[in-house]
Order: structure tokens, then sequence, then C-alpha cells
């Protein structure tokens, strides 16, 4: 197995490229901020962008926690890839990284200077400063079921080569699906959105589903991974029911996850009245 070092001072994009670094570089793996990624799926680990002091977030990067670093020593054994590309701020900060992992200290060192330009790491960290969000490299619908609660958007980007000429790379561009993040060291304050606030959205955006006449009745679970939403509704007569719910649930997913940054994991929904409209009656 070979270890390769991206490395690079915080804020310069780093994870932003790391994707477009490991396909050229042929690595199978990536190890960013405490994730391993693959492709498009983040196999194990816990991201140092969800500790809620820097402090907790190095020593989350760093793999100091036993079960942490099990966790993902134990999925590398059994993945078994031929190169990783571990992201950090110097190459001593990958081996230790390496080291805690049990893997090989790296062979080749790639510099975040050796792939993009200067006016584009000063970009990155005018947006670092200024906005304080972070870039991971995986795709929102892998990203939101670990960091339920913070302030998430889908990122897809374009990569071009720089200088083909001078370096080892195999491709002319690339486009991969990242997530821009705000972890919670970095954000300006904290925020709590209480069940009471999710269950009035849940009211409201289900009024707009044709078929259902209102919610009767809804329910919060709150766990680290997200929400689980238990609603029973009353459904107007001469609708198709399946339809109604299935579009019920769609529509409260998009609005709660929209409106709260929290991931949805579940959404129960169950009629327990039928609604004679025109009669004025209930059955």
């Amino acid at each position: 197995m070979q270890v390769l070092a991206f490395i690079g001072p915080s804020g310069t994009g780093k994870s932003h490229h790391a994707i477009f670094v490991a396909q050229e570089y042929h690595a199978e793996m990536i190890i960013d901020d405490g994730l391993l990624i693959q492709g498009s799926r983040i196999l194990a680990g816990s991201s140092a962008k969800r500790s809620p002091t820097k402090v907790g977030a190095i020593k989350t990067a760093l793999f100091t926690e036993d079960a942490h670093a099990e966790e993902v020593k134990n999925q590398i054994a059994e993945s078994q890839p031929s190169r990783i590309l571990i992201l950090g701020t110097s190459t001593s900060m990958v081996e230790k990284i390496a080291l805690r992992l049990e893997l090989p200290l790296p062979e080749t060192v790639i510099n975040i200077d050796d792939i993009v330009s200067p006016e584009s790491i000063k970009k990155a960290r005018q947006i670092r400063e200024q906005l304080g969000t972070h870039v991971v490299p995986a795709p929102t619908v892998e990203v939101k079921q670990r960091f339920s609660g913070n302030i998430i958007d889908p990122l897809r980007s374009f990569f071009r080569k720089r200088n083909p000429g001078n370096r080892p790379l195999t491709s002319k561009h690339l486009w991969v699906e990242q997530t821009v993040v705000r972890p919670t060291f970095n954000f300006w304050g904290k925020f709590y959105i209480s069940n009471y606030v999710i269950i009035e959205i849940i009211k409201y955006v289900s009024l707009d589903v044709p078929g259902i006449d209102r919610v009767m009745r809804s329910n919060v679970e709150n766990s680290e991974q997200g929400l689980a939403l238990h609603v029973d509704v009353s459904l107007v007569y001469g609708y198709f029911l399946p339809d109604v719910m299935v579009q019920a649930q769609k529509t409260i997913q998009k609005h709660v996850e929209y409106m709260t940054s929290l991931n949805v994991i579940s959404i129960d929904i169950h009629a327990v009245k039928l609604v004679m409209r025109e009669q004025g009656t209930e059955e």
C-alpha cells in the first residue's frame, strides 16, 4: 500500500481539490479531517468539522480517540486500497495520521501550490476568513447524514489542468460533487430549533399537498444523525391516497431540511381520518 500526502496551509483549498488530486494520482481513498472517503461515499470516521472547538477539531483530524482510529483502520483493512491520499497542513501532520492508522509513511508529497494557482489560493483564504465555510470532498447526500444541524450546500466543481506539461496528470478536466459546510467551531453564535417549530413547518407545508386536509398530530424524534418524523393526517375523499401520502413525505422532507439544515432520516405518515369536503362531513 502506498500513501500520498496532499499538504498546504489551512484554508487554501485542499479539500476542494482532493477528489481531483486523488484521481490524477490514482489514489483509491482519501483521508481528510477524520473521514475516510472512497469515490462518492464516506466509508468511516468522524468529521473534525463537527467538533465544537478548534482544539477538538485538530484531535479528531489526528485520530486521537482509539475508537475513531480503529473504525478507520478496520475499514482500510477490509477495503485493501493500493493507494491512499492523506490531507494535512504539513508533511509532519500527514505522518502523524499515517502512524496513528498504522499506515506506511508518505512516499509522495503533493503541495497545494503545485495544483492550484496563487489567485485561487488567495480566493479560497478570503472565503474561509469571511464566511467560515469548509468543503467536504463528498456529495451532499453522503455528508448531511453526518452534519445534521450544520449549514450545508451542494457544490459541483469543474477542474482543469493548470500546467499539464510539468505534472503527471491524466485527464484534461473533471466534474466532482462536493459539499460546503460551516463547522460548529466556526459558526457565528449558536442556534437551537425546537420541535415545536418543526411541527409548525410540517403543518404549514402539508397544506400545499393536494388531498391533504390537515395535520392532526406530529411527533419529532431527534438523534445525532437527524430527525425521525411521525405525522398523522386527515385526507380528502376522491384522491388516490397512496400518491397523496408519498407526495406529502417528499414535501415535508424538502421543506424541513431546507428551512432547518437538519437531516430528515425518515417520515412515517398515517392516515387517521377521511374528509368528504363536498358534503361537509367526515368519515
